[in-house]
């Protein structure tokens, strides 16, 4: 289904100028596919880009869990505060906003890192994630419950202070993407 940019725009409540300006850095992030007098389309998610996405988060997300031992209790809160904020939106069947939650829970364990170039590489992740992430929890509903207990492994390791035991539940966590991706549900 195209999507025109004056539907957009009332669906939204704006003028269609932001819409215009939002499609294009869209189109430029290769997110849609923008036809002139037609409308914009939603590109699906590619193997290629799972891969890719799968990887760099690995990279980054490894060695920001190696990095945040000893955790601190404020990022230690904030975990636990999310990780409870998921098992609410799955309780509530609401997949959109436990990707969200899932999403920041990743999020704080980078920006904890302080390193600000490697959280706005990880940031520049965001809109893909949360695309992958929607995708895969309705397509395998099963794992909600699955994830959740492996952000759990993940907050339990920062509390124990083993590095390498989070770098490890982390790689886990993260590795799971692909193999669903390669049709592997387990």
């Amino acid at each position: 289904m195209l999507l025109t940019e004056g539907e957009l725009a009332q669906a939204v409540g704006v003028s269609r100028t932001p819409v215009r300006e939002a499609l294009l850095r869209l189109e430029a992030e290769e997110l849609i596919k923008l036809y002139p007098k037609k409308g914009a389309l939603v590109l699906p998610v590619s193997a290629q880009e799972i891969a890719d996405v799968v990887e760099t988060r690995l990279l980054v997300e490894e060695y920001a869990a190696r990095k945040a031992v000893p955790a601190g209790p404020a990022l230690l809160a904030e975990l636990e505060e999310l990780l409870d904020r998921m098992k609410e939106l799955a309780a509530a069947g609401d997949l959109a906003g436990v990707s969200v939650a899932d999403r920041c829970f990743h999020a704080a364990i980078v920006r904890d890192t302080g390193n600000q170039i490697l959280d706005r590489l990880y940031e520049q992740l965001r809109d893909r994630q949360l695309r992958m992430g929607v995708a895969v929890m309705h397509a395998h509903p099963d794992r909600i419950a699955k994830n959740i207990a492996e952000h759990g492994e993940i907050l339990d390791a920062l509390r124990a202070g083993d590095a390498d035991a989070a770098g490890r539940a982390v790689h886990r966590h993260v590795s799971r993407v692909r193999n669903l991706a390669q049709g592997d549900v387990r």
